[in-house]
């Protein structure tokens, strides 16, 4: 199972499996996926004992969101390009990318072209034990004349005017959806909390840095709003508008395989700068 399909209840073996057991199952690693699949739901014998599996530290796990998905396609760049399309692509590059020297376990959200709520991302970074939850977004703005890639945490306020806008339309219900209820005065509490802020803003300004060496940015590219896909209380989270389809060259760009792969590098190597403070013994 993995974390990118839809999330529902799906027949396995004639036996219908809960989203919840399967999400445990695989946070345990391989042996105990194997073992979801070999008993039923009372836990009975059905073809063999489990396996033992010694006890090892896990490399951290890394959560990659690709924005939107399925009837949701976000963005529509000038040209007919579809925001869940380039959030995936991009997802995956960046996959390739951090999974490339061993140090880190990467999990996406969705992996094909499926809806998943946002309250849904928010639980899998959570139930999977993430240690850290980027989102990929490619967005459109009125101006379009506007490019370049932004990085945004979590806040009651929004930075300004704009990024209230951005978020008030993350925010809002997928084609066909109501309004979401949501968490938001119980998370935005939770996240309060000085330790996880504070990670969250490192990424960020961390991220900014290093795009900013290869990419174009925003003038001002470290800002924040209330974005319901950052409401993972406890694990950092930032979202990452990687450019606006609004503007021509910015569609071309997150188009093109080769920027992606500049994507993927600039924020692969933020990532492991940022973890390296932890191993040094900083703060996260």
């Amino acid at each position: 199972m993995i974390p990118g399909e839809p999330i529902r209840s799906k027949p396995i073996c004639g036996k219908p499996l809960r989203r919840r057991l399967i999400l445990s199952r695989l946070a345990a690693g391989g042996s105990a996926i194997l073992w979801t699949f070999l008993t039923d739901r009372n836990g009975s014998v059905a073809l063999a004992t489990p396996p033992r599996v010694a006890p090892w530290r896990s490399p951290p796990l890394i959560i990659l969101d690709p924005g939107h998905g399925g009837y949701d396609p976000g963005a529509t760049g000038v040209t007919g390009s579809l925001e869940k399309d380039i959030t995936l692509a991009s997802a995956l590059t960046l996959k390739a990318y951090l999974e490339s020297a061993g140090r880190y376990r990467v999990e996406l959200t969705r992996t094909a072209d499926s809806y998943v709520g946002c309250e849904d991302r928010v639980d899998i970074a959570r139930e999977l034990g993430a240690s850290l939850f980027l989102s990929m977004h490619a967005d459109k703005l009125s101006d379009p004349s506007v490019r370049g890639a932004s990085v945004y945490t979590l806040a009651n306020q929004a930075s300004d005017a704009e990024t209230e806008a951005l978020a008030d339309r993350e925010n809002g219900p997928a084609p066909g959806e109501d309004s979401p209820t949501g968490r938001v005065p119980e998370i935005l509490a939770s996240l309060a909390a000085r330790a996880n802020r504070m990670a969250s803003s490192r990424i960020a300004h961390q991220l900014a840095s290093d795009m900013g060496r290869d990419l174009p940015v925003l003038p001002q590219p470290e800002r924040h709003a209330n974005f319901a896909v950052l409401h993972s209380a406890g694990i950092p989270s930032v979202l990452i508008e990687m450019g606006f389809l609004s503007n021509p060259a910015d569609e071309a760009s997150l188009n093109d395989p080769g920027h992606r792969e500049l994507i993927a590098r600039s924020v692969t190597r933020a990532v492991d700068a940022w973890f390296a403070t932890v191993r040094d013994g900083g703060p996260v």
